[in-house]
């Protein structure tokens, strides 16, 4: 047979058996199961008429509260939406707490005050009110017993108040200088307290200072303005305790107009030494005003400035794993008990929760 007739018997590159494609394999899991912080997005929005600073989801997780540039705070039903104005603090608020398993809100303002609330009262009015401290009330919590609360502020002082009674415990002057947040260790033995320098120390429930650490890219001396800029704007714990996260600004090159680049300072609990510091890709213009450790291991954290973000860092990676751009200046963050979604309040009169499961 000619090789003109072999050729002329071969199939057609047409009718010819195709080759099997490799399968792809299946897209990895998210790292973190039930949740995909990659997929934040927006699930609902609260409006209100003034500008919003802080928030803080009930333990029950069945309300949000906020707080406005108003003096006034916001309660909200995530079900229905349906919104409680509560009057009391004479100027704006900044700290929220709760009781970990009481309905107490514990609430401390500009005005130097810290009301008690109960927070799942059909209409709550304040309860308990002191004047605090000489200045603002910067920061407030609740220790796991639910009984003490403590308090900081521009005095530099700490305070411990009796729970629900809000009366004093004790308190001790802290630091030199104003004094921005403090929180009780999760063993319920010990507290923080970081001020306006990134000055980090750790005192026992009887004010003796155990130890102190500094966090000096928090702190910016501009001495074109002849002002100190800095401190902890938010504060958290590692799940394990291990390990704390104070959240701020760095880079300052403008103290009057806070021009410089958020960033989160992570210290080794045990020695208060800096572990690592966190920062997004893009040097975004701005503070963190707030930040969650969540129990599944990575941090929420948020910031505004020019514009406002939302990130997720992974311990032991220097920079965000996942980011959302968000419509407004964010002004704190918190997260939901049950860790699937977390709040912001924004400079636009607005509250909005984000969803953090998987789209389906």
């Amino acid at each position: 047979m000619s090789q003109q007739e072999k050729k002329g018997k071969e199939l057609p590159k047409k009718d010819a058996p195709k080759k099997e494609e490799p399968k792809k394999a299946p897209p990895p899991p998210p790292p973190y199961p039930g949740l995909d912080p990659a997929q934040a997005r927006m699930a609902k929005e609260f409006k209100h008429s003034a500008p919003m600073l802080a928030c803080r989801f009930t333990p029950s997780g069945k309300f949000l509260y906020t707080s406005g540039q108003d003096n006034t705070l916001q309660r909200w039903e995530l079900a229905s939406g349906k919104k409680t104005d509560l009057a009391g603090h004479s100027s704006w608020v900044r700290a929220l707490a709760f009781q970990p398993k009481g309905p107490l809100l514990i609430s401390g303002g500009y005005d130097g005050q810290v009301f008690t609330w109960n927070a799942e009262s059909p209409d709550p009015i304040p309860l308990r009110q002191v004047l605090a401290h000489q200045g603002w009330v910067r920061g407030l919590d609740v220790d796991a017993t639910g009984n003490l609360a403590a308090s900081c502020g521009n005095d530099g002082k700490v305070c411990l108040w009796n729970l629900p009674a809000l009366t004093p415990d004790k308190s001790w002057q802290a630091h030199e200088k104003h004094a921005y947040q403090v929180l009780f260790h999760p063993s319920g033995k010990e507290l923080v307290s970081v001020d306006l320098m990134g000055n980090t120390r750790v005192w026992d429930l009887a004010g003796k200072m155990l130890r102190e650490g500094e966090a000096k890219a928090l702190h910016k001396y501009d001495a074109g303005f002849g002002a100190d800029i800095g401190g902890a704007r938010a504060i958290a714990f590692s799940p394990d305790g291990n390990s704390i996260v104070l959240a701020g600004i760095t880079n300052v090159s403008n103290a009057f107009a806070g021009v410089g680049n958020p960033i989160l300072v992570v210290l080794d609990w045990a020695t208060l030494k800096v572990k690592e510091t966190l920062q997004s890709k893009e040097k975004f213009q701005g503070t963190m005003w707030g930040v969650a450790w969540h129990k599944a291991g990575f941090l929420a954290a948020t910031a505004g400035g020019n514009g406002g973000m939302l990130w997720f860092f992974k311990p032991g990676a220097p920079n965000e794993f996942a980011s959302l751009k968000l419509p407004d200046n964010a002004r704190d963050l918190a997260l939901h008990p049950e860790g699937k979604s977390l709040a912001i309040p924004f400079y636009g009169s607005t509250a909005r929760i984000y969803d953090l499961t998987p789209k389906s």
